[in-house]
């Protein structure tokens, strides 16, 4: 799908999410249960490790995203590293649900919310620099999970952008309107 000319700074953004989360949810399948929940050592993070975090960062941030924290105190932050549900199944739900609490939040804002006022950890922000904060802190995480992913992956991982030696076929591809740079 080609990429859609908007200045909406909410459509973009919902692209963005909409894009990583299809970016580690494709590295995501690529990987067994074994592998999902390996790390590369003692102190890394696994893939489910990571996942749980975001999980719990999503839900703290965008649920009652206008009313209240961002940071609810029923969040346990470190529990995130140490805690990851047991199986895929689980680890799966709680993703979609986290990326559920995102879209629910943002999908409703109008361009004229941009300029409201969110708190986060006691901090005012604009909902601008709120889904800001997360569109750099979301991507680094889905970076990670794919750089797990692909190295447990290894001869079998299938590249989820422009494989090695294909530029000309692919810029052909985003000219014709067949896929979407992003």
């Amino acid at each position: 799908m080609a990429l859609k000319f908007t200045y909406s700074y909410l459509e973009d953004s919902l692209s963005l999410f909409h894009y990583y989360k299809g970016l580690a949810d494709r590295a995501i399948a690529q990987v067994n249960d074994e592998q999902l929940f390996a790390s590369l050592d003692a102190d890394g993070n696994s893939i489910a490790i990571i996942m749980n975090h975001l999980s719990g960062n999503m839900r703290s941030r965008f649920s009652e995203f206008m009313a209240s924290d961002g940071e609810k105190p029923t969040r346990n932050r470190d529990a995130e590293f140490d805690t990851p549900p047991v199986n895929r199944e689980e680890l799966l739900e709680m993703w979609e649900q986290g990326w559920g609490c995102v879209f629910g939040a943002l999908e409703p804002l109008t361009e004229a919310d941009l300029t409201r006022t969110v708190t986060i950890r006691g901090e005012a922000h604009s909902v601008m620099q709120a889904i800001n904060r997360q569109l750099a802190h979301y991507p680094h995480h889905v970076g990670q999970i794919v750089l797990l992913a692909k190295h447990f992956a290894g001869g079998t991982w299938q590249t989820l952008s422009v494989a090695r030696g294909s530029s000309v076929e692919f810029n052909r591809r985003v000219a014709t309107g067949e896929i979407s740079q992003r």
